[in-house]
């Protein structure tokens, strides 16, 4: 069907309102951490059969709708693909290396990163904040992360490792006035379409643009687009749930055009309460068991990595931050340290020409300086020690560095 004439300014739907605050964070299992988290997409199976013909909704009756949603209880299928235009990252998150391995090997951080870059396909199921479990499946093998109650496992079925960690139940609650180390993680795409949402400013534009099916569901499709040029990020599309209010799906679409960068949806969902059994788990026999010792910290926030997030960057040392909305740039100060150099011994000279091939020279009234470009992130490392990193243009880069004081 055609659009819906709903084209809302920003200011209009700056906040959804305390619905969304109190929605749980149930998808998200206790543990969920690390950059992964914060770029991978699931690409769904939408229906062949043409756009639902719905009601009219505004933009702003769409959020609240998201924002009102109480879903907790559901089970699915998701494929993660991601684009960030890297090479693969699977050797970092290996958590079965040469030589023995690691006594973490099957921690969450570890295994996610594979999450990255590629193509992966996820099994999840939900029953309320207390229950949740993904399972990442493979050729030959499934790494799974159960939250039950105070426990939290990750097992890998392929090495027969598993990690377990405990929390107390006014851990569970947040102590203290704190979020339970799953709040806030963008590892679906309610997550996701989460933190984009909470940085909605006057530099954005938030519209319904028509519908579409996707794992046979009708929904929604609402729209967000920077006002702002200079932004590697063209624009947000979450495929909104018309019965329940659930996002379905979360694509982000660069700015340079061709295929998303993030694509997150269902291929199946389910919205009945999964079976007990489905959080139960026991190690396996044989399986190498690594207790959490509670020295691990939670140290990465999602936020950083997404348009507005980037003034959480302020509270680090050294750091300041140009602009605002979707063109904010942190500024860091490293000290006098730029590009690193490879050493002058045996080899020196060809491994410097590799590390200046990462990037890309560009001067101006800055001086000189390096660089290094993704799909959706980009970051000048000047030869001064400055660095300017956002999910900006290399022009734009250039342009907070010749004006920085």
């Amino acid at each position: 069907m055609a659009p819906n004439d709903s084209a809302q300014a920003t200011d209009e739907a700056r906040d959804p309102g305390a619905g969304r605050r109190k929605a749980a964070r149930y998808l998200v299992p206790v543990g969920v951490a690390g950059v992964a988290a914060a770029t991978i997409g699931l690409v769904p199976a939408l229906a062949a059969a043409g756009d639902p013909s719905l009601p009219k909704i505004s933009a702003q009756q769409l959020i609240e709708k998201m924002a009102a949603s109480d879903t907790q209880q559901l089970s699915g299928t998701m494929k993660i693909t991601t684009d960030l235009g890297l090479p693969g990252l699977g050797s970092l998150g290996s958590f079965a290396p040469k030589g023995g391995g690691s006594d973490k090997s099957a921690s969450p951080d570890a295994k996610l990163t594979e999450l990255a870059s590629g193509t992966h396909t996820l099994r999840i199921a939900a029953d309320g904040p207390d229950r949740q479990k993904v399972s990442i499946l493979e050729d030959a093998a499934e790494y799974s992360l159960i939250h039950d109650g105070n426990d939290v496992w990750a097992y890998d079925s392929g090495s027969n490792q598993v990690f377990h960690s405990q929390k107390s139940a006014a851990g569970a609650a947040g102590e203290h006035g704190k979020k339970a180390p799953d709040a806030g993680v963008p590892t679906t795409p309610k997550a996701l379409a989460d933190q984009f949402l909470k940085n909605v400013d006057p530099t954005t534009a938030v519209s319904v643009d028509g519908t579409a099916q996707v794992a046979g569901r009708d929904a929604y499709q609402l729209l967000i687009k920077p006002k702002q040029s200079g932004s590697t990020i063209g624009s947000v599309r979450i495929a909104v749930d018309a019965k329940t209010g659930v996002p379905l799906k979360f694509t982000l679409s660069p700015s340079a055009g061709g295929k998303a960068v993030v694509d997150a949806g269902f291929t199946k969902v389910d919205f009945s309460k999964p079976s007990a059994d489905t959080f139960r788990f026991s190690p396996p026999k044989g399986a190498k068991v690594t207790e959490d010792d509670g020295k691990q910290k939670q140290t990465y926030k999602p936020e950083q990595g997404l348009p507005g997030g980037l003034g959480n960057l302020g509270d680090a040392k050294n750091t300041k931050v140009i602009g605002k909305g979707w063109t904010a740039i942190a500024e860091l100060d490293t000290g006098g340290k730029g590009m690193p150099k490879a050493d002058n011994g045996e080899g020196g000279g060809d491994a410097q020409k590799f590390l200046d091939s990462l990037g890309d020279k560009v001067s101006g009234k800055f001086g000189t300086g390096t660089v290094f470009k993704t799909r959706l992130v980009n970051a000048l490392i000047t030869d001064n020690g400055k660095v300017y990193v956002g999910a900006v243009t290399k022009d734009a880069l250039i342009g907070a560095a010749n004006s920085a004081k």
